[in-house]
């Protein structure tokens, strides 16, 4: 099965809205319109079986709609493998979780540069002793600030695996944002899955053949990071820069399968 372990697809209330302010934070101009239906699309267009589809609520009152859509598309998309969300300042976490794990929801979406919280904070800390190894988590790591500065980087997101080594851990953008010689440093021997998410139009041949050569092959994942980009044309320059064999291409793809079995 050929599962895309990083997209995006929002209510259609406030698709265009989420779409605007992705353009606008990353300065990428999105290929979808950040909607169920496209997001279909583009899967079919490059191959894929299913998608992850991932959400972070920016605030505490968002926490409840957000999962509230994320249980509908479990339950309408079976295409889908959504994520729900939480907030270190949410105050029914441990309710929420109950819900999401009996609505068949298998992972949580983090992204402290959106929502607002330090991933070294004790009060995010305190909200993984909750989640534990009931759910696999994916976190948006790294960005243009100094690491130290930045909500998150590869090292709070080494030091938060090892604090909670029980629960399966998804560093997005090969394990940092624009931050990638540190996640070498710290995130390539420590356990953590990465996915490839918006790394391919940042880093050159030789930076994406390290990431690719340090990283265990089993630890590495495929994400497209749709809207902001297409997962077919993703493929195709991962196939090209990195010379993958049809094995290695549909053992990368296939990979996170055995994460949702």
């Amino acid at each position: 099965m050929r599962i895309d372990v990083h997209t995006h697809a929002f209510a259609p209330k406030i698709a265009d809205k989420a779409v605007h302010q992705l353009e606008g934070h990353y300065g990428i101009h999105p290929v979808g319109t950040g909607k169920a239906d496209d997001l279909i699309e583009q899967m079919d267009k490059a191959g894929l079986d299913r998608a992850v589809v991932l959400q972070a609520a920016t605030s505490p009152k968002q926490v409840v709609p957000a999962n509230d859509w994320a249980i509908n598309l479990q339950k309408n998309n079976p295409r889908f493998i959504p994520f729900g969300t939480l907030h270190p300042d949410f105050d029914r976490n441990a309710e929420e979780l109950d819900r999401l794990e009996e609505n068949g929801i298998q992972g949580l979406k983090f992204h402290p540069d959106f929502q607002g919280f330090r991933m070294d904070d004790p009060k995010f800390y305190s909200l993984m002793e909750q989640v534990g190894d009931r759910f696999i988590c994916l976190y948006h790591v790294g960005d243009s600030l100094p690491p130290a500065e930045n909500p998150s980087c590869p090292k709070k997101m080494a030091d938060l695996y090892r604090a909670f080594p029980e629960t399966t851990m998804i560093a997005a953008h090969m394990g940092g944002y624009r931050q990638w010689e540190y996640a070498l440093e710290h995130i390539a021997d420590t356990g953590i899955y990465v996915d490839c998410s918006s790394v391919l139009e940042f880093v050159d041949d030789d930076l994406l053949t390290k990431l690719y050569s340090v990283y265990p092959e089993d630890k590495v994942l495929f994400g497209s990071d749709y809207p902001l980009y297409g997962a077919a044309s993703e493929i195709e320059e991962l196939t090209r820069r990195l010379e993958l064999s049809s094995e290695q291409l549909d053992n990368l793809l296939s990979r996170a399968g055995e994460l949702f079995e």
